[in-house]
């Protein structure tokens, strides 16, 4: 994709890997604009960027899709970037928690799937007037080889990229791109809620600012399925010979 001369709207984009790509694709002169629940954060990353505009927006609710899509594309026409960033990440255990924990798995649905289907289609529309749009999904390498601490997460993130291939058949007559960027483990502040689970056998985080450089660099050429550095080899992985003992070096002792 073009890189400059964008106007992009990123979920989930004040901390951790929308932070990082909200103010790359900034510092390249392209109009951004952040979305997320947490005001507060928003605007202090904003405020660090001058020239970034933010909007408190819930990826979880139909409600404020709906309305954040009207005002965003009302105060900003040339709109032509969505990137679905936003993102939960819970534990379950099935083998040893009684009950399941109906609160989190419904978040991880609401944000991580039906976010990123309603945004999609709400934004559509608009996009699809542009000369040229584009919508990233942000799934994970995990997404192909999951970390078995997090089903319902890498769970998904799978679903995320089996909606991306066939989001980019049905708009292929179009002038709107999808492109699926995968990242491997990234050290953020969704890794490093749940300290008491970093060890991960021999995967380790890689930093932010490493991803974000070769995100961007793969974000500048035509691909569409952008497998940054480990993700590329958790892909490759899950259909290779090697998949079980993979799978086992992703889960450490979990």
């Amino acid at each position: 994709m073009n890189t400059t001369g964008n106007t992009i709207f990123i979920t989930g984009g004040g901390s951790g890997i929308g932070r990082g790509l909200a103010e790359a694709f900034h510092k390249l002169g392209n109009k951004v604009i952040i979305g997320g629940r947490r005001e507060s954060v928003l605007a202090a990353t904003a405020a660090a960027n001058p020239g970034m505009e933010f909007i408190v927006f819930d990826a979880a609710s139909p409600e404020s899709i709906t309305a954040g899509a009207a005002e965003l594309t009302r105060r900003f026409p040339a709109l032509n970037v969505v990137i679905n960033n936003a993102g939960v990440q819970w534990q379950h255990n099935f083998a040893t928690e009684a009950t399941l924990n109906e609160a989190n798995v419904a978040s991880e649905i609401d944000i991580n799937i039906l976010g990123v289907l309603r945004v999609s289609s709400t934004f559509l529309p608009h996009l699809k007037q542009q000369a040229a749009a584009t919508i990233i999904n942000v799934t994970s390498g995990l997404a192909f080889t999951p970390m078995a601490v997090y089903p319902v997460y890498c769970a998904t993130k799978a679903f995320v990229h089996s909606f991306s291939m066939s989001l980019r058949h049905q708009l292929r007559e179009t002038t709107v791109r999808v492109v699926e960027l995968a990242p491997p483990w990234v050290g953020t502040e969704l890794a490093a809620a749940q300290p008491e689970q970093a060890d991960h056998g021999e995967m380790k985080p890689m930093p932010l600012a490493d991803f974000i450089a070769g995100a961007m660099e793969a974000l500048a050429t035509d691909g569409v399925e952008l497998l940054i550095a480990n993700a590329r080899f958790l892909h490759d992985s899950a259909v290779a010979p090697q998949a079980a003992e993979v799978f086992a070096m992703v889960n450490g002792a979990h």
